[in-house]
């Protein structure tokens, strides 16, 4: 059977070339006139006979150029209108042959599809939501990608190709699932499809596999690990009894001795300790003593101490000191208050002393950060085609997650002031005021997740291939980062003191507590383990490289320190005679807290083995690049100092003002892994 391939624009340029060609036959039919009418070159008949021939020849090529013009206009004519009924014909059937290509394969694969359930020639379907891909015609065609995994859910398989095609990749695994593996190539030609990347902390998908000619497909990469739970101080609630109060004792002759009171009852983890009795009270014509008040119970936050008892007498009088505060237990707990002094009335002529304040309970240490998850590791290359072909590269581990961060420090609690004195003619003592609690210490943070593995390369064909490169391992998660140290408390106020005839001395301000220290980062992961090359093919091909080792994760910096409190003042001291009176010294400030230091480093990982040589020819493939340590993180700066506490007023001599604390030095930075 014979065809025509007719072209119409290569028609239409014909058409103008004949018509050009008209115009020269029309000149030359215009030169070739005169020798129609040919005159005789002399009377004999043979010159006649001549001028006759030649113009009987003039006359018939006239008449043939005429026809050979009608000829022409009519072939130009013809040529023209054939051009554009061939491009009104090629526009017509360019849908009908798409039509009919469609028609054709629906013929062709509809057995098949109804036989084995797939084409003869066709690319398969993408997968759904986490679904595999349909599967590429037996004959022709590529295997269908699979679909991504929503949370939870594994991404789809790759389709396998038929007998010429590539397989599908794999698709994207959901939160915390896997990756799906890619399809195989063709069972004649074609490579494997790539596995998809795994989800959060989940591995990747391995590669596909080629079959008799063709390249692994490629691993897929593991998903970052998750990040570390943030440190979380625990929520207190209820609390521990309250000590027994002291007794109060009253006596209209001689002495009176009160008891103090008992501590507060311990609670648990998650209850604030009781509080402290408050000690007895004591009145007495003689002298008299009060009953300290009694310590604060243990606790998740710390109990608060008992009030002093206060004291009045004629002679001697004795105040009771306030109990102590207790420190928070719990994870960021913050310390019992310090109870304050009893108050001391002499109404003759001896001494009277006022209760010292209880000190103030230290806060307990913020939590930690958690320790995050390990990176997905890498899927596996696949297999080259059983007779000659490449393995698949190992896919990349996934980086580890960061490391939580720590929480804050609970702060120190509040220290009872001092208690008052005063009496007639003796001598008066006012009550110091007790230390402020130290802040607790900020948590650390957490260490950073292991960075996945990396996927191991496939091997090389049977006969001849290269094996596939080792993943390379995933990068080290970042420590988390420290918490602020908790809050330093400020002293307690020295008491006034306050004598009509004799000497009166102000109570001693209370120190500041101190600021707590900053959490320290967290170490940074250790990088993930390169994956091993791929063997080379059985006769001839060189071993796959192994994969790098992964990179160590970045400390994680360290928690700020906290700023030491201010220190009490000291107690004023007056006299309305001119007795001797010393206003109280003021308490020095609290120190702040140092920062906290950066997180070291994390250690790089290991590296791959290279894979083997071919049997014949072939070199084993090269162990994977070293790793290298990661970054320390930077120290945090520390916390400014407490002011000094003012001295007391008196008459004769002002006390003397504490001491401003010290500022708190940097962390230092975390070594390099």
């Amino acid at each position: 059977m014979s065809y025509l391939v007719a072209v119409p624009e290569l028609l239409a340029s014909a058409a103008r070339d004949l018509e050009s060609l008209e115009g020269v036959l029309r000149a030359a039919n215009s030169a070739a006139a005169p020798t129609t009418q040919v005159l005789a070159a002399a009377s004999d008949e043979v010159s006649g006979a001549i001028a006759v021939l030649f113009s009987q020849h003039g006359q018939a090529y006239q008449t043939l150029s005429k026809q050979m013009l009608a000829f022409h206009a009519q072939f130009a004519q013809l040529l023209g209108s054939a051009s554009g009924r061939y491009a009104s014909a090629e526009a017509a059937s360019a849908s009908p042959l798409q039509s009919l290509e469609q028609g054709v394969l629906g013929v062709v694969n509809a057995p098949a599809e109804a036989l084995w359930g797939r084409p003869l020639i066709g690319n398969g379907a993408n997968g759904g939501p986490g679904q595999p891909g349909g599967a590429g015609g037996l004959l022709f065609g590529n295997g269908g990608n699979g679909g991504n995994g929503v949370a939870g859910q594994a991404g789809g398989n790759g389709g396998s190709a038929g007998l010429i095609g590539s397989g599908g990749n794999g698709g994207l695994g959901g939160a915390g699932a896997v990756g799906g593996n890619g399809g195989s190539g063709g069972l004649l030609f074609g490579n494997g499809g790539a596995g998809g990347m795994g989800g959060t902390g989940a591995a990747g998908g391995n590669g596909g596999s080629a079959l008799l000619f063709g390249d692994g497909g490629a691993g897929g990469q593991g998903g970052s690990g998750l990040t570390g739970a943030n440190g979380v101080n625990p929520t207190i609630s209820g609390q521990a009894a309250t000590g027994t109060p002291g007794v109060s004792v009253s006596a209209v002759s001689g002495d009176a001795v009160a008891s103090s009171g008992q501590g507060g009852a311990d609670g648990a983890f998650a209850a604030i300790g009781g509080s402290g009795g408050s000690g007895g009270d004591a009145v007495a014509s003689g002298s008299a003593f009060a009953g300290n008040g009694g310590a604060g119970g243990v606790g998740g936050i710390g109990g608060a101490g008992g009030d002093g008892g206060a004291a009045q007498a004629e002679s001697n009088a004795i105040a009771g000191s306030g109990g102590n505060g207790t420190v928070g237990i719990a994870a960021g707990g913050a310390g019992g208050a310090g109870g304050s002094g009893g108050s001391s009335v002499s109404l003759g002529g001896g001494a009277a002393t006022g209760g010292g304040g209880g000190i103030g309970g230290d806060g307990g240490a913020g939590a930690s950060g958690g320790v995050a998850s390990t990176g997905g590791a890498g899927g596996n290359g696949g297999r080259a085609g059983l007779l000659i072909g490449n393995g698949g590269a190992g896919g990349t581990g996934g980086t580890g997650g960061t490391g939580g961060s720590g929480a804050v420090g609970g702060p120190g609690a509040i220290a009872g002031n001092g208690g008052r004195a005063e009496t007639i003619t003796g001598s008066a003592s006012g009550g110091g005021g007790g230390n402020g609690g130290d802040g607790g210490l900020g948590g650390n943070g957490g260490i950073g997740g292991i960075g996945g593995a990396g996927g191991a390369g496939g091997a090389g064909g049977l006969l001849i291939g290269n094996g596939g490169q080792g993943g390379t391992g995933g990068t080290g998660g970042t420590g988390g980062t420290g918490a602020v140290g908790g809050a330093g408390a400020i002293g307690g106020s020295g008491a006034e003191a306050e004598s009509f005839s004799g000497n009166a001395s102000g109570g001693a301000g209370g120190n500041g507590g101190d600021g707590g220290l900053g959490g320290n980062g967290g170490t940074g992961g250790t990088g993930g383990i390169g994956g091993a090359g791929g063997a080379g093919g059985l006769l001839i091909g060189n071993g796959g490289q192994g994969g790098n080792a992964g990179i160590g994760g970045a400390g994680g910096t360290g928690g700020t320190g906290a700023a030491g409190a201010s220190a009490g003042p000291g107690g004023q001291a007056i006299t309305t005679s001119s007795a001797t009176t010393n206003g109280g010294a003021g308490g020095d400030g609290g120190d702040g807290g140092k920062g906290g230091n950066g997180g070291n480093g994390g250690a790089s990982g290991a590296s791959g083995i290279g894979g083997s040589g071919g049997f014949l020819l072939g070199e084993a493939g090269a162990s994977g690049g070293p790793g290298q340590g990661g970054t320390g993180g930077a120290g945090a700066a520390g916390g400014g100092f407490g002011a000094a506490g003012a001295g007391g007023k008196g008459s004769t001599s002002d006390g003397a003002s504490g001491l401003d604390g010290k500022a708190g030095g940097s962390g230092d930075s975390g070594q390099s892994g």
